[in-house]
């Protein structure tokens, strides 16, 4: 079980919860102030004057007052009403971290949530109850309100959860799972509806998966470098002082480790006709390191948006009072910059694949990487579905957040579609995983015909890894079983793990 600690949850925590399934919970140090915001919302409810989501419609019918009596129709209304999503389901892991997200902005206690409420969405994360929550519907501005309001429906009985690997509509889920569903009191489906937590929770799977992407291209980069036997000057640390960024000086800093004590490295260091590498090999510390800079840039936004308090109104010390942090855009920013990191990635990632299928450019190894090519295409084609997909990462990282248009009678005008340019960053990885996965099996491919000599120990490593899932190609084969065997390595960090690379975000 771990804890949340509402202002202070780190991305490693957040990290746990998405990729093992751990249960969350809050830091019961937050109780008080929650309760004494729910309090305060009760009374407002009780009282003559309007306060917007207590006792008034919603949006454009902030006008429209609702009787005291009717606040608890008003609350399941609203979540009802705003079950709109369409398309496929969210997967669990990131529906849990959504769900852990909600309950870290409630745990602020500005958003006058009851306990009862929050410790129900604790006891699904723990027993498994899982929300089903399509994905299309969100336009990023007043939260993600129709994925919320799926995620919100599971706990008054309604909508459908995944237990035990059954779907089930909600009453029937929960009490599988020993549960009961709750009434909402004043404000509460307002404040479960409203927040960014579904836009924040896609666009941190997408950054962390593209920070292992961006881990795998340091190894892969280097095993090419040596494949086609490129130059490691340009990896001098002193060149990358004097340009001053932090990621491309520490990219160079890894490279020259994973490379160290390479006997390729060592047989071309004097003598080679060649003066200068392609820009593919020559930059990758500038590109790659531009690349870490954006992402860690990303992971900065999204930690705070973690911790934030996103719905609408809030209790705050002036009163009940409403505000916009509902608005996605430092969400959609951050998810352009992963975007444009994971494409650029794949671009040079890719240039490096081309480089090393060409005889021209690759420094004698043979055409497409084949013992007899003519006979063989060997990894002619593999090149091509690299350049297919970095082309559709390419297209795939437009702008998400440049793109607003008005909802809901024009109230909200402006929005950020955060949750566009969050939910396509899975895709975009999973691209990029297979770029890089050919990479690996190209570079390994060059490196096998530099024999007898042999790289660096480090990458030694990396290279019996990825043999496991792929092994070094002899004739032509049934290819794509192994270049999806490579990707799982890649998106699993193995390879990463067996070079030894310690790179953290």
């Amino acid at each position: 079980m771990l804890t949340l600690i509402p202002g202070e949850t780190r991305l490693e925590t957040l990290e746990a919860i998405w990729r093992t399934g751990a249960p969350a919970r809050l830091d019961r140090k937050c109780q008080e102030a929650i309760e004494k915001s729910a309090q305060i919302v009760a009374q407002a409810a009780r009282g003559e004057a309007a306060v917007y989501g207590v006792n008034t419609g919603f949006g454009k019918l902030a006008s429209v007052k609702i009787a005291p009596g009717d606040t608890a129709t008003l609350q399941r209304n609203l979540v009802l009403s705003h079950c709109c999503g369409v398309g496929e389901a969210l997967d669990e892991a990131t529906t849990r971290l959504m769900m852990s997200l909600k309950l870290l902005s409630l745990g602020r206690g500005a958003s006058g949530v009851r306990w009862e409420v929050i410790a129900l969405i604790e006891t699904m994360l723990e027993r498994g109850v899982t929300p089903v929550i399509p994905v299309q519907g969100s336009v990023g501005a007043s939260g993600d309100l129709a994925p919320l309001a799926h995620m919100s429906a599971v706990l008054i009985g309604e909508g459908e959860a995944l237990f035990e690997g059954k779907k089930l509509q909600g009453k029937e889920a929960l009490a599988a799972a020993g549960l009961e569903p709750v009434v909402l009191g004043p404000k509460e489906g307002l404040g479960l509806i409203n927040g960014t937590q579904f836009s924040t929770a896609l666009a941190l799977a997408g950054l962390f998966d593209a920070w292992r992407n961006a881990q795998n291209c340091l190894v892969t980069s280097a095993l090419s470098t040596d494949a086609i036997m490129g130059s490691t000057a340009p990896l001098q640390g002193e060149i990358h002082t004097l340009r001053g960024h932090r990621g491309q000086i520490e990219v160079a800093a890894a490279m020259r480790a994973l490379m160290a004590g390479s006997v390729i490295r060592e047989s071309h260091r004097e003598d080679d006709a060649r003066v200068q590498d392609p820009y593919c090999i020559r930059c990758q510390p500038q590109v790659a390191g531009a690349a870490v800079d954006m992402l860690r840039f990303a992971a900065s936004t999204l930690e705070i948006e973690a911790n934030a308090v996103t719905d609408n109104p809030l209790v705050i010390q002036a009163g009940i009072v409403s505000g916009g942090n509902f608005h996605a855009e430092p969400v959609a920013f951050a998810a352009d910059t992963i975007a444009l990191a994971i494409a650029e990635i794949g671009a040079i990632a890719q240039r490096r694949v081309a480089l090393m299928v060409d005889p021209t450019l690759s420094h004698d190894l043979p055409p497409f990487l084949t013992p007899e090519p003519g006979l063989n295409s060997g990894f002619m084609i593999a090149e091509v579905t690299t350049a297919a997909l970095m082309s559709e990462n390419k297209h795939l990282a437009n702008p998400c957040s440049t793109d607003s248009t008005p909802t809901s009678a024009n109230q909200e005008d402006h929005v950020s579609m955060a949750a566009h340019g969050a939910r396509r960053l899975k895709a975009m990885n999973a691209n990029l995983s297979v770029i890089l996965a050919v990479e690996a099996m190209c570079a390994a491919q060059g490196i096998a015909f530099r024999a007898p000599l042999v790289t660096s120990t480090s990458l030694q490593s990396a290279l019996k890894t990825l043999e496991k899932a792929a092994a070094r190609l002899e004739g032509d084969r049934y290819l794509a079983p192994d270049i999806e065997a490579a990707a799982a390595l890649v998106r699993s960090g193995a390879l990463v793990e067996a070079a030894g690379l310690e790179f953290g975000l």
